[in-house]
């Protein structure tokens, strides 16, 4: 009797912990999650930041001259070509300058045709004629002292007329050779320099006359630049100096988003390399990078790039501020993972969950690469094709099991929550 009570509290003893030990597997969690694999393929890695627009091009217009402003042409908003007239500065007194001014360049063009065709020839003509006359003085001086001297040898006369005819002979030669060097000097030299004379004149003349025009020109306030009238400070009749703009025009056809930024992100960026624009309430512009500046701002130790976008419409307007997007480079081959799968790690750092094939969660560290948008590239910690809990992730510990929700199935507790969110009952 004692025996099969013995054997009988064995065997209840032994289902008790059977049943137990049942309980204890069925009370252990097994976590519902989301999972997507590590893929291998291509990725972007896209610089952004906030940047200021300018203008493609702007003219701040000073006059060269100080005057009253007679008359303005254009008004704020108006679209202006390169060289139009924009506005005039008195211009009275500078232009009466210039016809005075005129005058003496026309008088100086005068004295040089005079010069050159009656007042030289002339000369040289009347230095030609002096010269034949002293010749002929000269040779007349030379026969009578020939004669003299043979009516002296033969007695017929006295030495003193044989001694006047010597000093009219002398005086005649030096008559005849002070007008050979004079008709000499004027054909090899004296004639040329009266033509450079009038010549200089003439130039000098041509000179004031071109600046005065100048001043005349400075009067009218034309566009270097095609663009848009932004600024008109002044008033007709106020005064125009030459340290202050009259106008200001901007060619916003095209905008530059001006970017400072560090220089580590910078080095990946070049010339050419495609961008996006995105202002406020407008969709992204496509954009390029068109200057990657060479030097490092010394105050701020940061790199300047400039981004031009079209500028259809002049929707974008030069002082706003956009978010820009650069495609700093392509990276192929990549090992990629969602964005939503990346978690943060307790000793720092990013960390993931991996879901092997019995459905058990291992912890691992990684090393993130470049985002974009919803991918995170994977430099080492993952493999392609491995599973990543992408949902329910958050909490879950090492080694724990999970159960991999089917395509469009809710994790418990997600669907009392959107109920509640909508207002409807649960």
């Amino acid at each position: 009797m004692r025996t099969t009570t013995r054997c009988t509290l064995s065997a209840l003893a032994a289902l008790s912990a059977i049943a137990c030990h049942g309980k204890e597997k069925e009370a252990e969690p097994v976590v519902p999650v989301q999972l997507s694999p590590a893929i291998r393929g291509s990725i972007r890695n896209i610089i952004t930041a906030d940047a200021i627009l300018y203008p493609r091009d702007q003219a701040n217009i000073v006059p060269k001259i100080s005057a009253p402003v007679r008359r303005y042409l254009v008004q704020r908003g108006d679209h202006v070509k390169a060289n139009q007239l924009l506005a005039e500065l008195e211009n009275r007194d500078l232009a009466a300058a210039a016809a005075a001014s005129r005058g003496q360049y026309t008088q100086a063009e005068s004295n040089l045709r005079t010069t050159e065709a009656s007042t030289v020839p002339e000369a040289v003509t009347k230095a030609q004629t002096d010269l034949d006359a002293a010749r002929q003085s000269l040779d007349a001086a030379q026969k009578v002292l020939e004669s003299r001297q043979e009516l002296f040898r033969q007695g017929a006369i006295a030495r003193k007329l044989v001694d006047e005819a010597q000093v009219s002979y002398a005086q005649a030669k030096g008559q005849f050779e002070t007008a050979q060097q004079h008709r000499n000097a004027l054909q090899s030299v004296g004639s040329q320099e009266q033509i450079r004379s009038a010549q200089g004149q003439v130039a000098a003349a041509k000179g004031q006359y071109d600046a005065a025009q100048a001043q005349v020109a400075y009067s009218e306030i034309r566009s270097p630049v095609n663009g848009v009238v932004t600024d008109r400070p002044l008033w007709p009749g106020e005064m125009a100096t030459t340290d202050k703009p009259v106008l200001t025009v901007m060619d916003i056809s095209s905008v530059v988003a001006r970017i400072n930024m560090s220089q580590d992100q910078a080095r990946d960026i070049q010339v050419g390399d495609d961008a996006t624009l995105t202002a406020e309430g407008s969709e992204p512009i496509p954009a390029k990078v068109t200057v990657v500046s060479p030097a490092v701002d010394a105050n701020s130790t940061t790199v300047q790039v400039w981004v031009q976008a079209p500028n259809p419409g002049e929707r974008l307007r030069a002082g706003m501020s956009v978010h820009a997007a650069i495609v700093a480079a392509t990276i192929d081959g990549a090992t990629l993972i969602p964005a939503a799968a990346v978690l943060g790690s307790n000793e720092g750092g990013s960390k993931v969950m991996v879901v092997d094939d019995k459905d058990t969660a291992h912890e691992r560290k990684i090393e993130i690469g470049v985002k974009e948008e919803d991918l995170v590239q994977v430099v080492a910690g993952v493999q392609p094709g491995e599973r990543v809990v992408t949902v329910g992730g958050l909490g879950l510990e090492d080694k724990a099991k999970v159960r991999v929700l089917k395509p469009g199935e809710r994790r418990p507790g997600e669907e009392e929550e959107k109920d509640e969110d909508k207002g409807e009952p649960k």
